[in-house]
């Protein structure tokens, strides 16, 4: 889908969203500040980003930043009007536009919190593309409690004596308009970017992309890093990382022998460390090159950076901050994790704050293939039945779109992870399975995909109807309840009658039961009661809940 009809199928979506959270959710849920970010109209809508060049200077004495961004976009429906976001607590400089004779001209605006509605001069006609350059400074927002809460984190490198600063941000959910202006939407990304950044002499920044060269500004105090990403990338994953890093070179080579390179940046303190801690990167890369082809951001590379706080998926360049500890299954769950997110959340994308099950459910999945890649099918249920432990059932996992929608719990990780290892039993072939698996990711490669589309991808790819489950486990808080009861059927048999009682009409989830003095027996049940004879005395019935996330209920033999 090219970016227009994203943006036409998005206005479409937000049209119905608002609709359904009038009717499900209270109005005193979602602010105006919501609905200005959350939600698609002409003056976002009518215009679609190429582009951006972010150009910034960091001062870490006096946490302050200043800069410009050069937004470049092309017209989809003529308009006079357009939204940029950035945050109040950043002071607009000014927003100008080249003019017919190559001159810049200031543009009028106005705030609505958040929000900057610009005025053009005229209304360009639809196929145009212009730039405007928004120019500004501020203190951004410190953030409390990274990643978990947005903004920029000032601290220390306390590795060495020389206690260099130590500068990150994060902004997933907060929202990259904290720092940086530009269209805070996950529907609209650009094409490429650059970002260049000053920071004092003698620090380094690291960003997304590919490094294209230093040099010195403001008469040698300062060095301005340049960067450029050579792919779409969405705006909560523009990153910052600046200090006196310690610098690893080393490559990945995939299976047809092209070589990716591999960037760690480090605290010097911590050098000998990654060197061996970060070893587990190739075994990873070859797992999900398996499961979900090459890595997706290649020319770019792949780039672990050492932060203050635990992690983030910056794209193409993954924030570590794991203290370079295993868990208790022998891997670092933020390197595996947040390298997960290349291909499920910065490769394919969701188009909503909504839809980030999108993002988690398929990375927190991945990393039960990383464990069968590298372990037994035993440890890899293990690891599976700890995750279970924490889901919560409370909340659907697709929330309302339009409004800026958080998820309430962590079910997105969890529970979605579950459904996908639920649907894989549901198609009960996992070579189909896991090549669906694989389509998904490389034909929807390096674009914004929709949750429908998703149930419409694998349901054709598999040849399974798949939509009964993944409606009852997104739009539904309550799991699945397999239900069932015994009662004697003369002397030497048992009639166990079974069904499903679930939300979503044609839910057919298959399940595997077992006597003790049988195999396992695979049941196709319904919404309707079903029968099942089995021999009398033959013992309990098991129910394997290793292949499917549901609950049982079971009634006493009559």
């Amino acid at each position: 889908m090219n970016a227009i009809s994203r943006l036409a199928f998005a206005v479409f979506l937000s049209i119905l969203s608002q609709l359904s959270v009038q009717a499900q959710t209270p109005a005193s849920r979602f602010t105006h500040a919501d609905s200005l970010r959350g939600g698609l109209r002409p003056e976002r809508t009518s215009y679609d980003v190429l582009f951006y060049d972010l150009s910034l200077r960091v001062d870490p004495a006096t946490q302050t930043i200043q800069g410009s961004n050069t937004i470049r976009y092309k017209v989809v429906k003529p308009f006079r009007r357009m939204q940029v976001d950035l945050f109040a607590s950043m002071a607009v400089r000014s927003i100008t536009q080249k003019g017919s004779n190559g001159q810049l001209k200031p543009l009028a605006y106005t705030r609505d919190g958040n929000a900057l509605f610009i005025t053009l001069p005229d209304a360009p006609a639809a196929g145009q593309v212009r730039d405007i350059t928004i120019s500004y400074a501020g203190k951004p927002q410190i953030a409390k409690n990274a990643p978990w809460d947005g903004g920029f984190v000032w601290r220390k490198d306390t590795t060495t004596a020389r206690q260099a600063d130590w500068v990150t941000v994060a902004c997933e959910g907060t929202g990259a308009s904290l720092w940086w202006p530009n269209k805070d939407h996950l529907s609209d990304e650009p094409d490429s970017m650059r970002i260049r950044c000053r920071v004092p002499k003698g620090l380094t920044c690291v960003s997304n992309g590919k490094l294209v060269g230093q040099k010195p500004a403001a008469g040698g105090t300062q060095t301005e890093w340049t960067w450029f990403v050579h792919y779409p990338i969405n705006n909560y994953n523009v990153t910052l990382n600046i200090t006196d890093y310690a610098h690893i070179s080393d490559t990945y080579t995939a299976k047809d022998g092209q070589k990716l390179a591999l960037d760690y940046y480090v605290l010097p303190g911590n050098l000998a460390r990654a060197k061996a801690h970060f070893a587990q990167v190739k075994p990873m890369l070859a797992c999900y090159e398996t499961h979900f082809g090459k890595y997706p951001f290649w020319r770019d590379g792949y780039k672990l950076v050492e932060t203050p706080y635990w992690g983030m998926e910056h794209q193409s360049a993954v924030a570590y901050g794991n203290k370079y500890r295993n868990n208790a299954y022998g891997f670092d769950f933020i390197i595996i994790h947040e390298s997960g997110h290349e291909y499920f959340g910065n490769s394919l994308s969701c188009a909503d704050q909504a839809e980030m099950w999108i993002h988690e459910s398929f990375t927190t999945y991945a990393e039960a293939l990383y464990m069968a890649c590298t372990q037994d099918e035993a440890r890899t249920i293990g690891y599976l039945n700890n995750q279970r432990k924490l889901i919560k059932n409370k909340f659907p996992m697709l929330g309302p779109l339009g409004v800026n929608a958080e998820q309430e719990d962590t079910d997105i990780y969890y529970k979605g992870a579950w459904m996908l290892h639920t649907l894989r039993y549901a198609v009960n072939n996992d070579k189909t399975w896991f090549a669906a698996i694989r389509a998904l990711a490389t034909e929807k490669q390096r674009s914004i995909v929709y949750t429908d589309e998703i149930i419409d991808f694998l349901g054709k790819q598999t040849g399974v109807n798949l939509r009964p489950l993944f409606d009852q486990y997104l739009r539904h808080a309550d799991l699945p309840t397999f239900e069932y009861k015994l009662a004697g059927k003369g002397t030497d048999e048992l009639e166990m009658n079974y069904r499903w009682v679930a939300d979503t009409d044609g839910f057919n989830l298959p399940v595997w039961v077992r006597t003790s003095t049988s195999d396992w027996q695979l049941l196709r049940p319904t919404r309707s009661w079903q029968t099942l004879t089995l021999k009398a005395g033959a013992g309990p019935v098991s129910v394997d809940r290793d292949k499917g996330l549901f609950d049982v209920r079971v009634t006493a033999v009559e």
